[in-house]
């Protein structure tokens, strides 16, 4: 028989980085050593936040690099600004297709968390079929006025800027005539209703828009272009919704989960044992196709559906890791509080295969994209 290898829980051990005494780490570590406690604006003046974008904004940086500087940033305890659909979704879209001014007024306090953002396309009747969308926005002289109702807007009531979509043409096809913009959260007309889940937090928001007027110059890309642009936003967000962490890129994973039972004391039940080894599984399968993803973006290539293959499994697989957690715990679990982990997890998972594009809608992009399967009539 083969011996049981244990695993290493080591970040990115295998990864294949370089060692201590390359170049680009001593760049990073000098630059650490002279900015001990740096601010986001620093980190993003250094071009440390996004270091694979181009100039000014980040470093030109291959995906080697920019895991060497992802590892030295978190060996030395320091972490890039909070502003994921800012720097996640909104700023790659800017950078896409924004003009000079829009990219100089917006990009920077975005990079260096100082002005927060949020994604303002759902609708109560467009979720998963978002081109149905019925937000409208008029032309009014220098100004573009909206009207319309958006709904899961994930922390609007704390943004200072949305990425909103809206109908400015009502004669186009469904996928054409919508544009799209850049809204100031704190315009008049625009309410905003919480929407508390069943963890009991608020994040999630209900937006109202009665005529809301939106200077001209807050047009991304071409009038009537913005369902282009949408699926810039759209794959940057499902390369976002499948980090690491078992939510949506957040929280805690499969590893956590293995580390939590082994402190424990162990699974003797050899079903529960057959359970944790699926989802690590899982996990590997993930951070591989993960690798691969985050390598083709620093590379410059757009993400495309292989965003929506990635995607697909991690929201099953963040509904297994919490379901199995939850089965652990056993009686124990009815009484975990929702601040706690695992139980907070195990309730929001059900999110997990409905937000940002469903489990079905990613399965149809991949049988159409991937497969070149006809689309459904």
């Amino acid at each position: 028989m083969r011996e049981a290898r244990t695993r290493e829980y080591a970040p990115a051990v295998d990864l294949g980085l370089p060692g201590d005494d390359d170049s680009r780490r001593r760049v990073v570590r000098d630059w650490l050593a002279q900015h001990p406690h740096p601010s986001g604006r620093q980190l993003a003046e250094a071009g440390y936040v996004v270091p694979h974008w181009a100039h000014p904004y980040g470093l030109d940086a291959d995906p080697l690099t920019q895991l060497v500087i992802d590892d030295e940033l978190r060996a030395a305890g320091v972490r890039r600004p909070s502003n994921p659909i800012g720097i996640g979704w909104a700023g790659p879209t800017i950078l896409y297709a924004g003009s000079e001014e829009q990219k100089e007024r917006w990009l920077w306090p975005l990079l260096s968390g100082e002005e927060f953002w949020c994604q303002l396309f759902s609708e109560p009747g467009a979720g998963s079929d978002l081109a149905s969308l019925a937000t409208r926005a008029e032309r009014d002289g220098d100004q573009w006025v909206v009207n319309g109702q958006k709904v899961w807007t994930s922390y609007a009531h704390v943004a200072r800027w949305g990425i909103l979509l809206a109908r400015t043409d009502l004669t186009a096809t469904k996928h054409m005539g919508i544009s799209y913009f850049v809204c100031p959260m704190d315009a008049p007309g625009i309410e905003i209703r919480p929407l508390i889940d069943m963890t009991g937090e608020h994040a999630f928001n209900e937006v109202f828009f009665d005529d809301v007027r939106i200077p001209a110059d807050h047009l991304v890309g071409p009038e009537h272009g913005g369902w282009e642009l949408a699926k810039v936003t759209l794959g940057n967000e499902r390369v976002s919704l499948s980090g690491e962490g078992a939510l949506w890129g957040m929280g805690p994973t499969a590893d956590d989960l293995i580390r939590w039972v082994a402190a424990e004391g162990g699974a003797p039940d050899p079903v529960r044992r057959d359970a944790l080894v699926s989802v690590w599984i899982e996990s590997e399968i993930l951070r591989v196709l993960r690798l691969r993803m985050v390598s083709a973006v620093l590379a410059g290539r757009a993400p495309g559906a292989e965003a929506s293959v990635r995607k697909a499994i991690a929201d099953a697989h963040g509904q297994h890791v919490m379901g199995v957690a939850r089965d652990l715990a056993g009686a124990r679990g009815m009484l975990l509080e929702p601040a706690d982990v695992w139980a907070r997890g195990f309730l929001f998972s059900p999110a997990l295969t409905v937000g940002g594009g469903t489990a079905e809608v990613q399965r149809n992009i991949v049988a159409e994209k991937v497969l070149g399967l006809p689309r459904d009539p």
